[in-house]
């Protein structure tokens, strides 16, 4: 089967872009708006509408293969790539990559994939998500000329077996951190808030007071709420470096206030994504590592999570080798190539470290649902509820998904037994 023609659409995505090193720097919200100039080059605003690019393939037999570009709602800062505006990347999709695709057989997607994931045009390799994108349309192009689902595809290239049950999900609440932990609850969410901690007057505490009993209140409305009693999601939340902005690099006392939100959370299972960003990725690395040893040494049962810094396959290679984090945050966009994705997850599990595949709100129901099929097929401990920052969307999004690949492939396994 043959790409005989690319077409590209201008979209949005289900969040925004945000200027990071603006909000850190205290930039006041005003409902959705945040006030204030834009520090981060590319931004115009500090909260912009986030774009989506989405590149459609089509195949001989008439066949649309789809995949969208888009970008981490905090792009342009801890190392990525700058701001991916659609209308920009269109041009070079039309002009640039049209001609090297059309009439390319759509036999291996790992073959194609890692071939247009290292392309250079002018010297440069091609935006993340220009890659992110176009990886998507290659393996859902394989998987119609071959007739099955995507996950089917990235079992049988890359040795792995396609999961029979979900793989626990985790939502985001955005700033709307308590309404939304409800929305969790009632859905039966395995892994809860995220909360979205990036600020230390307004969330953090400076004594990280505020995070405790936001802990508390967790513990509390889900004891409280639950329908099932059996019923325990893991709290992770995700503070965005400000527990460094408090406690600088005395992780021994970083390591007794985690304690003490350890034991707020109760049964609850504990993890804190990205304690830590110096603003430099060795230096996170280190710091990271730092923490992660000490609370293995003193037995505190909180599970960091690198997430930060860690913007490629090879960063996340780094981070697992060092053990910067039980956990590291495989963020999807970041990495490009969706191949990027599945090696690293693979490795992670061979190294002993938790694979969060995860993402960003600002990404689109077709890349949400394609990272389903990569998840199904590499079975990480999590993936993240994309996109937006509503939780039902994303939930459903991700949720549905991952349920047709269970039925049809119940359904494939029992027509090929009748066969027999």
């Amino acid at each position: 089967m043959k790409i005989i023609d690319v077409v590209s659409s201008c979209g949005r995505t289900g969040f925004f872009f945000d200027d990071q090193k603006a909000i850190k720097q205290g930039a006041k919200a005003d409902g959705n708006f945040y006030l204030g100039d834009p520090v981060t080059s590319g931004f115009t605003r500090i909260r912009q509408a986030g774009e989506s690019l989405t590149i459609m393939l089509v195949l001989e037999d008439g066949q649309i293969a789809y995949g969208d570009c888009c970008a981490v709602q905090y792009s342009g800062c801890g190392g990525r790539d700058p701001l991916f505006l659609a209308d920009e990347f269109a041009k070079i999709v039309d002009n640039e990559l049209k001609p090297l695709l059309i009439g390319r057989a759509l036999d291996s997607f790992k073959a194609l994939a890692n071939e247009f994931d290292h392309i250079h045009l002018h010297g440069q390799r091609i935006h993340t998500a220009l890659r992110y994108g176009l990886t998507q349309a290659l393996l859902d192009g394989v998987a119609k000329a071959h007739h099955t689902q995507m996950a089917n595809i990235v079992a049988k290239e890359y040795g792995t077996q396609v999961s029979d049950r979900l793989i626990p999900i985790f939502s985001q609440s955005g700033d709307n951190r308590y309404d939304n932990v409800d929305k969790m609850i009632i859905k039966g969410s395995a892994v809860l808030p995220h909360g979205l901690i990036n600020n230390v007057a307004s969330k953090l505490g400076y004594q990280g007071e505020k995070l405790l009993e936001y802990v508390k209140w967790l513990r509390q409305r889900v004891d409280e709420h639950k329908s099932d009693p059996n019923y325990r999601p893991v709290f992770h939340i995700d503070v965005y470096g400000t527990l460094g902005l408090i406690f600088k690099t005395d992780y021994s006392a970083m390591a007794d206030y985690l304690k003490t939100l350890r034991e707020a959370s109760g049964p609850y299972h504990l993890r804190i994504e990205g304690p830590v960003d110096f603003d430099d990725r060795d230096l996170t690395l280190q710091g990271l590592k730092a923490i992660t040893a000490l609370l293995d040494e003193r037995h505190i049962d909180v599970e960091i999570v690198a997430d930060e810094w860690c913007n490629t396959l090879e960063d996340i290679i780094e981070f697992a080798d060092n053990k910067a984090g039980h956990m590291v945050q495989i963020k999807t966009p970041d990495l490009g190539g969706i191949q990027n994705t599945i090696e690293a997850v693979l490795y992670c599990k061979a190294k002993g470290i938790g694979a969060y595949q995860g993402g960003t709100c600002n990404e689109t129901d077709l890349s949400a649902k394609a990272c389903v099929h990569i998840a199904m097929a590499t079975q990480p401990v999590q993936i993240l509820a994309k996109p937006g920052m509503g939780v039902d969307e994303g939930y459903m999004i991700v949720y549905n998904e991952m349920q047709r690949i269970l039925a049809l492939d119940k359904a494939m396994k029992g027509r090929n037994h009748e066969k027999r």
